[in-house]
């Protein structure tokens, strides 16, 4: 009597579960990880008004860096009289125009209040000098 033999199959791997395991993973992570972001408004259901300005205040940025050179939205001006002009130029165009004061630490006191006296001779009424939150 004759024994039939069984031919081995050949080992195969199934796509179709890993697909499967994939997907879950990719849900889970997506999930997991719109739970840890952090939401630092409480939901409200905010009025209408029809007295909001349609868009937001230009700012421009006055820097001055420790050599003393003097820059305007990161573009280098001569002289603060030419800040001045320029400023005045996109007050023009926007009356809201909102002005920060970026000095290195280490540049004198005197020509930051000239600078700052300067932009408020000009007539801008929103004049802020920007700071760095020490560490405790």
């Amino acid at each position: 009597m004759r024994l039939s033999q069984r031919r081995s199959r050949k080992a195969r791997i199934e796509i179709i579960p890993m697909i499967d395991t994939m997907f879950f993973l990719l849900v889970f992570f997506m999930l997991a990880s719109l739970s840890m972001t952090n939401l630092y408004s409480v939901p409200v259901n905010l009025p209408k008004a029809k007295g909001v300005p349609d868009k937001p205040p230009q700012i421009v940025t006055l820097t001055i860096t420790k050599s003393g050179k003097l820059f305007l939205n990161k573009d280098e001006c001569p002289s603060t009289g030419e800040a001045v002009l320029q400023i005045l130029q996109k007050k023009e165009q926007d009356n809201s125009l909102a002005v920060i004061i970026n000095a290195d630490s280490d540049v004198k006191h005197g020509k930051v209040v000239e600078l700052l006296d300067a932009v408020q001779q000009s007539g801008v009424a929103k004049v802020a000098i920007a700071v760095r939150r020490e560490k405790i």
